[in-house]
């Protein structure tokens, strides 16, 4: 392509990012559980608690307090620590900041957790490590060295680190997963699953009832890079049994966006496309986008992942270009916090602590919380087997309320969902109608097939390359 080599490199990183935020499928709370048949769009509303009550979190036990666990039991824990490792890619100089409300929950629930007593009297220490994108095997090779389990890290380039972590034998419950390898991987429990062979369609279903003429005429664009082909694959093998008839004019873009959108929103336009699936970053590829469509007359439904319920996004709408751009989501969205006892409680004490909020930070911090609770159910006996064996009894899993049931230990996703959009610049709910719930159903949950299963070459659900 001839184009200068950070040119290049921040290609790759949209169309990463765009996985790394959406990937994890961001799940939302669901009272009536997992499973539970809610189809009819009224939803299920949050178990209410006081916010502020330090001895839970939202509607979880809080597994931090005093206690009198002793020994060094493995690498990272001693009499009075335990030592975890965390990090971002926020040092990465094409996008400074870049995922850094992962690490912003982490210190803020470390600090959450430290001032109720640690985990059973053992205080909780975090290690930072930023991967910058492209230094991820470098940070893991350190972490393997130091810390007893990654907690709450997200790492675009995880993929790669695969082989230096499995060796060294690291738990790991991370914030996101981007890649098959670490997705599908052995010794990782996700509290918010994306495995890349099951994928969660409430919003699929609530396209149908919503748009069921449109989606019979609908097109995909993105990028010709696996962390936007793969989301991509995963609509084309699960959306059509919910009435998605797909046009044979699909629309790849560079990875380091286009100088000119117009012949690709033309040439959606040409096709007759009244849906358009877009598999990428919000800013600046599906901005630049929307602003072409305008210029050529085309208004689409627009939809895409839970990356695109980004403030960003909304702040850009000031010309009403992406009124008709529709997303999915699991989590109560955070303006609806009133709602959700552990979606206030997370922005408290982020706040607390000057950090950032959103959605990747929750799930971070619903991965604090599910690792601190195997940490506690080990007491004196925290060693990495214990924990492993611990996170493998947790069927079930909200976060306190923070996201819809999922169950990490099997590493199935979230079975309910909603659907959000963007109207001028703020978001708004779509379905279902009633603030603090989600759509839920046992057949929400599809399995996946097709060549994106045959490149991760699964045993047993286990990635077999790292």
């Amino acid at each position: 392509m001839g184009e200068p080599i950070a040119h290049r490199r921040r290609g790759r990183l949209v169309g990463a990012v765009a996985l790394a935020l959406f990937a994890a499928l961001l799940v939302g709370a669901c009272s009536s559980g997992r499973g539970a048949d809610n189809s009819s769009g009224n939803g299920s509303t949050a178990t209410t608690k006081d916010a502020t009550n330090a001895s839970s979190f939202g509607d979880l036990a809080s597994p931090c307090g005093p206690g009198d666990a002793t020994g060094a039991t493995a690498q990272g824990v001693t009499d009075t620590a335990i030592t975890i490792g965390y990090g971002d890619d926020a040092g990465y100089q094409a996008a400074p900041g870049l995922s850094h409300q992962l690490s912003d929950a982490m210190k803020a629930m470390i600090g959450w957790c430290n001032e109720q007593g640690g985990i059973n009297g053992r205080k909780v220490v975090g290690n930072y490590y930023d991967a910058k994108v492209l230094e991820t095997n470098n940070v893991m090779t350190q972490a393997c060295g130091e810390a007893f389990a990654l907690v709450g890290e997200g790492w675009v380039g995880d993929s790669g680190q695969e082989s230096v972590r499995r060796p060294c034998g690291l738990p790991a419950i991370p914030g996101y997963a981007v890649s098959p390898q670490f997705s599908n991987a052995p010794n990782m429990i996700q509290a918010v699953p994306n495995p890349v062979d099951y994928m969660p369609t409430e919003f699929a279903a609530a396209f149908q009832k919503l748009f069921p003429n449109e989606i019979k005429k609908t097109a995909v664009v993105y990028a010709d890079y696996p962390a936007t082909k793969d989301p991509k694959d995963k609509v084309l093998a699960t959306y059509g049994q919910y009435g998605f008839q797909f046009l044979d004019c699909p629309q790849t873009y560079g990875i380091a966006g286009e100088a000119d959108w117009k012949p690709i929103a033309q040439k959606l336009k040409d096709c007759g496309a009244e849906a358009v699936y877009f598999a990428g970053s919000p800013y600046p590829n599906f901005e630049n986008l929307l602003d072409a469509a305008n210029q050529v007359g085309f208004k689409p439904i627009w939809f895409s992942d839970a990356n695109m319920y980004d403030e960003n996004l909304s702040k850009w709408n000031v010309n009403g270009y992406a009124d008709r751009v529709y997303m999915r989501s699991s989590f109560i969205p955070l303006f609806e916090a009133q709602d959700v006892p552990a979606v206030q409680q997370y922005i408290d004490a982020v706040t607390k602590t000057g950090g950032e909020t959103n959605q990747l930070g929750e799930q971070a911090a619903s991965s604090f919380l599910l690792w601190a609770t195997a940490a506690k159910a080990c007491g004196s006996n925290l060693t990495r087997d214990c924990l492993m064996s611990e996170l493998k009894k947790v069927t079930s899993w909200t976060g306190g309320g923070l996201h819809s049931e999922g169950n990490p230990a099997e590493n199935l996703p979230a079975s309910c969902g909603m659907v959000l959009k963007v109207t001028g610049t703020s978001f708004q709910r779509v379905y279902p109608e009633q603030a603090g719930t989600l759509d839920c159903s046992a057949d929400y949950v599809q399995p996946v097939t097709g060549p994106l299963i045959d490149r991760a070459k699964l045993v047993d659900r286990i990635s077999q390359i790292d």
